[in-house]
């Protein structure tokens, strides 16, 4: 049987040998990301085309304000009834 004191000896040489490799693999994975930043460009968003404005999109009637009377009191009841 082993003492406590060889116990403590072998967990201690554990624990740093696992953080040590803990350290290892991150510090690596740290520079890889830094390596991979600098090679691979970045992404650069696909330019806007301004829509032409045709005579036909501008012809959309518009709502009517007794609808929007409408839908505002439906909401302003829903809301009022939900609300406890």
């Amino acid at each position: 049987m082993t003492t406590i004191g060889s116990q403590l000896i072998d967990a201690a040489t554990l624990m740093l040998t696992g953080m040590a490799v803990v350290f290892v693999f991150l510090t690596i994975l740290v520079y890889l990301v830094k390596l991979m930043s600098k090679l691979v460009p970045q992404e650069v968003p696909p330019q806007a085309t301004i829509p032409t404005t045709n005579a036909q999109t501008n012809t959309m009637p518009a709502v009517s304000p007794n609808v929007v009377a409408a839908i505002s009191a439906a909401v302003h009841q829903y809301r009022t009834a939900t609300a406890k």
